[in-house]
């Protein structure tokens, strides 16, 4: 059984979290003797600067999902969390598997956004164009001369992106196309998958395997009627002809030249479940090979980020929260914890709101501190557009602060560290986040720009 309560530092606090006890007697606080529920940011401020830890209700309030991020894998996070209420994830048994190797430093350090984006951008064109081409192939069934060969190649090209800097092609897949919804949704998994892979070291022949089964994971979606890919409740006829799509694809690349048993192998399980709830052959456990439960991951993610006919993404903490209540059941544990790992709460392109109140857009990844990120600040405290946005370093500024306070020059009370309080709905306050990421990317480009005819003229 989880545990009720928790003990987190006042700078974790976000709202929605239910406060069950303080670091000191209540009477010396305004707040009630019962506990309360945090409903904005002037009641963080007030427990910030009364106490340094609090105790959350983690059943009645909401879950610090911050927290289980730091303490993913740790071996007590199944100890420490509790599973969130009205989560419909089954209590199930667990599952014996073997656990993953992870190797975080099979691959160099990532190279800087900038350098990548470019390369990233025509990338993503040029995998748009052939992952639509094979679709309308097989649409009027001209399955005997499909791009795969090239398709094979771009797959490859996108892992090497990834490689070199997991956030351009990240960036670039929070762009929601006005295109078909199958092939988006496969590219953007597609680069969840690499995303995962590359973060876990593994092999570049297995992301290139990866890669392209993601890809091509929904091909048997082609020869299924659309009003079905439409309707949101089949019933359980409609939902056995929906589940063929699995086999459909199966068929269709095993007539197809050049694929690889392996990127079968990708396409006929993503859709297994680790406790024999998939489909179509209900495999258990490790029956469903590693690539396969990859694969079912950032499908799964992706579909909750990204949910076909929604005018706008949903939040990713939501998505995550979601999947982590899935794991050992679904979902193999290690493989959860550590995509969430990968991609962070606070994926590249997310809005989120500030503990100072602001609001702004995650521009770059902190890859050695997923909680925290570059942020590029829009609005202020009072939600206003600001004249000028600014770039915030949330680890830079928590390292000066940790200085401050190690050396005893200020007390953790006197220095307000910021953190993210939660992430918020694309669209909310009306933020353009794509204006947004190519003002920061061009800014990028001038400047080296500027760099470059600097160079130049001090020759």
């Amino acid at each position: 059984m989880g545990i009720k309560q928790l003990k987190i530092n006042v700078n974790e606090l976000t709202v929605g979290m239910f406060v069950s006890g303080l670091d000191r007697p209540w009477t010396q606080s305004p707040f009630p003797l019962q506990g309360f529920y945090i409903r904005d940011i002037e009641e963080l401020k007030k427990l910030k600067s009364l106490c340094n830890h609090v105790y959350v209700d983690v059943v009645k309030g909401r879950a610090p999902m911050a927290i289980n991020l730091k303490t993913m894998g740790t071996g007590s996070s199944s100890q420490s969390v509790h599973k969130r209420p009205g989560s419909r994830a089954p209590l199930a048994p667990q599952i014996p598997v073997k656990p993953i190797k992870v190797n975080h430093q099979h691959y160099p350090p990532v190279k800087a956004l900038h350098r990548e984006v470019k390369s990233a951008k025509q990338l993503h064109q040029k995998v748009y164009i052939a992952v639509g081409e094979i679709l309308q192939k097989l649409d009027s069934e001209q399955m005997h001369d499909m791009p795969i060969a090239e398709t094979r190649k771009l797959a490859s090209d996108m892992v090497d992106s990834v490689v070199r800097n997991p956030d351009a092609l990240t960036w670039l897949t929070r762009v929601k196309e006005a295109d078909d919804y199958t092939y988006s949704h496969a590219l953007r998994a597609s680069v969840w998958a690499i995303l995962f892979g590359r973060h876990i070291g593994m092999a570049k022949k297995d992301l290139d395997i990866l890669a392209l089964g993601v890809l091509l994971k929904d091909v048997g979606k082609t020869q299924l009627p659309r009003r079905l890919l439409l309707k949101s409740d089949l019933n359980e006829k409609e939902q056995e002809e929906y589940q063929s799509f699995v086999e459909l694809g199966v068929n269709i690349l095993r007539n197809s030249q050049g694929v690889e048993p392996r990127v079968i192998s990708v396409v006929r399980t993503h859709c297994e479940r680790l406790d024999g709830s998939g489909f179509p052959k209900q495999l258990v456990g490790d029956k469903v090979p590693l690539l396969g439960k990859i694969a079912g991951i950032v499908t799964y993610y992706d579909t909750v980020v990204t949910p076909r006919g929604a005018t706008v993404p949903t939040a990713p903490s939501r998505a995550v929260s979601q999947l982590y209540d899935l794991k050992n059941s679904q979902f193999q544990e290690d493989l959860v914890v550590e995509f969430i790992r990968a991609i962070g709460l606070y994926p590249t392109g997310t809005l989120v709101e500030l503990n100072t109140g602001e609001v702004g857009v995650v521009v770059e990844q902190n890859f050695e501190r997923r909680l925290k990120p570059l942020v590029m600040v829009v609005l202020d405290a009072m939600k206003e557009p600001l004249d000028k946005h600014k770039l915030f370093d949330l680890a830079a500024d928590d390292r000066r602060k940790q200085q401050l306070i190690d050396a005893g020059k200020k007390t953790l009370d006197e220095v307000q560290k910021v953190e993210i309080v939660r992430d918020l709905e694309p669209g909310s306050y009306e933020v353009d986040i794509l204006k947004i990421r190519d003002d920061y990317l061009l800014a990028g480009e001038k400047k080296g720009i500027k760099g470059f005819i600097s160079r130049l003229t001090s020759v």
